[in-house]
């Protein structure tokens, strides 16, 4: 959903005889959330990310007196899930195979979750056919059918693509030239970047010590919320003046800034908690969850008022596009992010931010110059 819709609310429009209404509600709109939730009938479709009421003619207008010009009807139908069926022998064994390998291989328990849920539809849709025998075309085909379908996004599209490859490549040793399947262009989007004014706020809003330490480490070393639920207690190395990262993305161990600022915060925090192993530790002991940081992060929005469209990665976004403004070394930036290549880390440059401080226009030059005569201000 683009930023313009995060303020309206979407109604389906449903065929004559459906038995129900679907509506996609904004997780900013907690408000109207709420409101809707308090109706008779209501349902959550977890899958779909949509909310569902029974389809009358009273409810219909229900939803018109509630949201007014909040609600926006479309004439299409909502996006269909793709349903989950029981899985087969068959399938869960090529499962397991697939698991081993990747097991074996090392790969994040996240990548394994998210390539086996993928490779599930796959199987299943040539549950008939032998693997081996598929070629490059029946899984295009494969793919355009959940286009088509489903109307999948973009990243779902590299997600089963990867997956399949992964399965062709590790599991039935396949040569790469087999399973070269198109890809869809890769979008070109802009990471959202706050101002260092929305950063200070953020940051120094929880009144939690462990929070605040939490979200200034987040900005203050541009780390994933992955990498913060990982630090160690002994990635702090303050005598020599960097945070340790290890086996962050991609199975890379690297260093990244510790600023005198945010040693000071994680030393008060240190001595208040007295964490024993994990630098962050959840009540019970071990690693503090990314849902937990998830939800410190919308907390401390919500309670400044800042961009409703952020997340704990904008931290990490910000970071990047602090330091190009103060003109550090885009390998430096590279480094402490751990990018494999500079040519992710130069999107940063493209979010740069222009006004008249950064970037002088040419018409400036042009009246300096004398070469038009200045218009006197009225």
């Amino acid at each position: 959903m683009e930023r313009k819709d995060r303020t309206q609310i979407v109604i389906y429009l449903p065929q004559a005889k459906a038995g129900r209404i679907k509506l996609r509600i904004p997780y900013e709109m907690t408000k109207e959330r709420e409101t809707f939730k308090k109706l008779n009938g209501t349902f959550y479709h977890f899958h779909q990310k949509l909310w569902s009421i029974v389809n009358t003619e009273e409810n219909v207008k229900r939803l018109e007196t509630f949201f007014g010009e909040k609600l926006i009807k479309q004439s299409t139908e909502a996006p269909t899930s793709i349903p989950q069926t029981e899985i087969s022998e068959a399938t869960q064994a090529e499962l397991d195979r697939n698991h081993q390998k990747m097991i074996l291989k090392g790969f994040s328990q996240a990548t394994i979750r998210n390539y086996q849920s993928n490779l599930i539809q796959f199987f299943q849709y040539f549950e008939s056919v032998a693997y081996r025998e598929i070629t490059k075309e029946q899984i295009e085909g494969f793919v355009y059918y959940l286009i088509n379908k489903y109307k999948i996004s973009e990243q779902k599209q590299n997600q089963l693509i990867n997956a399949i490859k992964c399965y062709y490549e590790h599991t039935l040793g396949m040569p790469r030239e087999y399973y070269n399947i198109t890809r869809p262009t890769k979008s070109k989007d802009l990471p959202d970047v706050l101002s260092k004014q929305e950063v200070a706020a953020i940051i120094n809003c929880p009144s939690n010590i462990k929070h605040k330490a939490i979200l200034h480490v987040l900005y203050g070393a541009g780390l994933r919320v992955g990498e913060v639920v990982r630090l160690r207690v002994a990635d702090v190395r303050s005598q020599d003046g960097y945070l340790f990262i290890k086996d962050s993305k991609g199975k890379k161990d690297r260093h990244t800034t510790l600023s005198p600022f945010l040693l000071d915060i994680l030393r008060k925090y240190y001595r208040e908690h007295k964490p024993s192993y994990w630098l962050f530790e959840g009540q019970n002991g071990g690693q503090y969850t990314t849902q937990s940081i998830q939800r410190i992060y919308r907390k401390a929005v919500k309670d400044t008022k800042s961009n409703p469209w952020s997340t704990p990665h904008t931290l990490r976004h910000s970071y990047a596009t602090h330091l190009m403004e103060q003109g550090v070394n885009i390998r430096y930036i590279q480094s402490s992010l751990g990018h494999s290549s500079t040519k992710t880390t130069e999107i940063y440059t493209r979010v740069v931010g222009i006004n008249n401080k950064t970037l002088t226009s040419p018409l400036d030059s042009l009246y300096e110059s004398g070469t038009f005569e200045k218009d006197k201000p009225k």
